[in-house]
Formats: C-alpha cells, structure tokens, sequence
C-alpha cells in the first residue's frame, strides 16, 4: 500500500515539475467575408481582385472569403450568402448591400452571433440599423458629389432649358438615391428641364430598354445621366441604334473598364471613380481594427474622382 502511495506521489512529481507544459496552440486567423452584389458588374469584380491582392499582401493576418449574388436584385441570394458566411465562421462581415434596408436583419443575426460587420459602397438605412440595434460602421464616398460633378461636366456641352432624363439604380439603395439627387443638384443648378426619371435596376439590358423607350418617347431629349457605368453602355447603345449619338449625350458612374473605349470615343461624356479596389481594401482593414480593438470603428470617407475623355 505504501509502495502504491510513494508511486502516485512520484507520477504527480513528475507530472507537474519534471514534464514542460504543452505550447498553446496559436489562434487561428480570423475569416472576413467579403459580400458584395452582382460579380456581372465590373465594378464588383474590381473591387473583388482589389481584395483579393489585399489578402495576398496580409496572408498571415487573415483569411478571405468572397461572394457575390447573380444579380444586382438578388435579395435572398444576399441574405443566403450572409449566412453562409457565418456558418464558415467568418468572423467579420464586409459587405455592399443590394438594398439598404433588406439585409439589416440577417447582419443584425450575424452580429449577434459575435460577428463584426462593415458597411461599404451602399450604406445601410440608418433609421432601420437604429431600429435594429445594428452597430455598423460606413466606409464609402459621397455618391452624390459624385453625381453632381458628373452631371456638371455634362452641362458644360447643352444650354440652358434643354430636357435631359436620369435612369437610376435600383431605388431602394441608398447610393442610387444619392446619385439621383447628385444629378438633380446638377441639372436644375444649370436651368436644364428633367423630363423623366425612371429605374433600369443597375443593368445594362434594362437600361438599354429603358433608354430606348425614353428616346421615343422625348424627342427632343438631349441626355440620358445614368447612375452606373452598365447602365450608361445599354444607354449608348440604344442612342446609336436611334442614330442620334450626335445629339444626345450620355455619362454613368464607377468608372469601370468596359466604360474607358465609349469614353474615348465620346459615346460617353463623363463617369465618376470610386476606386472599387480601394474601397474593398479600406473595409477590410476597417474589420481588422475591430476585431483587434473589439470596438465597431467609425465611418470612413473614400474619394470619388470625375473622368473624362
């Protein structure tokens, strides 16, 4: 009985002075998603490279996860890829909303799941975030100074009274709305008459449709401002097919590479960049901070530059 006694002692012994303690497993690194609207769109696929270099040159700092929807109003597909990022484990959320107001209650879940969330490219509705006890923080430009320094480099080619029409995005995003207001600004600051504003949902075949039907309907129309680059090629498509690229002008927004020949050409008079890559980038290491500092972060500005030919 003592020799048992004097061998539990000495295993003890052993175990607790003679034994070094195991290594603790380093953490893991944390997964952000990156969720954004329709891959179709150039911007979208720019501002996915753009993070994708981001990761490459921060490897050791986090994991990448990136998503997209199959179209610029897929709404549920948005929402599924939500959660499909948190049963990943991602651990931060940054995402460019397709409607600023459906996708609160699936980011507010995953929030209360421990994940972080960024808001970039199209802000949140901030009454429903409110009234959701989201905590999110911004990262994007002002689209409607955007807008409104597009819309007056069109003005600089029409005179006053002339009737121009605005073809928006899709209506319930807050960047739409935005850029609409930034065009408005524009044109009733130059004394032009708008003569109809109606929605092509961010895609270049229903622009093209809506632009097409709008030039028909208003002969005299002397510009179509549409708010993204997409939209402004169905557009010029649809003023050459009318045969009036002469005298009706055309700008969009995004700055995407399919708008740089129609740019060169003049098929389109101006578009606004926001730096998609940069975008992608600065919402990421806004993510990054708060999980380092486990507070949400504040908003951020990013630039939107005017182009033209």
């Amino acid at each position: 009985m003592r020799a048992l006694f004097a061998g539990l002692v000495m295993a003890v012994v052993l175990t607790t002075s003679g034994c070094k303690p195991a290594t603790p497993t380093a953490p893991a690194r944390p997964k952000v998603a990156l969720v954004m609207k329709s891959l179709a769109n150039d911007f979208f696929a720019t501002m996915a490279a753009g993070a994708r270099q981001h990761q490459a040159a921060h490897a050791d700092e986090y994991e990448l996860l990136v998503s997209g929807i199959r179209n610029e109003t897929d709404l549920g597909g948005q929402v599924s890829l939500v959660e499909q990022a948190v049963a990943q484990g991602a651990a931060a959320i940054v995402i460019a909303p397709a409607d600023s107001r459906a996708l609160v209650p699936a980011l507010r879940r995953a929030q209360q799941q421990g994940v972080v969330i960024v808001n970039i490219d199209n802000r949140l509705d901030p009454d429903v975030v409110r009234d959701a006890g989201l905590q999110v923080a911004f990262v994007g430009p002002d689209n409607r100074e955007g807008a409104r320094r597009v819309g007056e480099a069109l003005a600089q080619g029409l005179k006053s009274g002339d009737e121009v029409a605005i073809i928006e995005g899709v209506t319930t995003a807050a960047n739409g709305r935005a850029r609409r207001a930034g065009f408005e600004d524009a044109m009733t600051a130059a004394g032009m008459k708008i003569v109809a504003v109606q929605s092509g949902e961010w895609e270049m075949d229903k622009a093209n449709g809506v632009a097409a039907n709008l030039l028909t309907a208003h002969p005299a129309l002397r510009a179509l401002l549409c708010a993204n680059d997409n939209m402004a090629i169905g557009a010029a498509a649809a003023v050459a097919a009318a045969g009036r690229s002469k005298n009706v002008r055309v700008v969009g927004f995004d700055n995407i590479a399919a708008i740089k020949p129609l740019l060169a050409d003049g098929r389109v008079v101006a578009t606004a960049d926001q730096h998609a890559d940069r975008l992608a980038t600065a919402g990421i290491e806004l993510a990054l901070q708060a999980l380092k500092n486990h507070v949400p972060g504040a908003d951020t500005a990013t630039p939107v530059d005017l182009v033209t030919q």
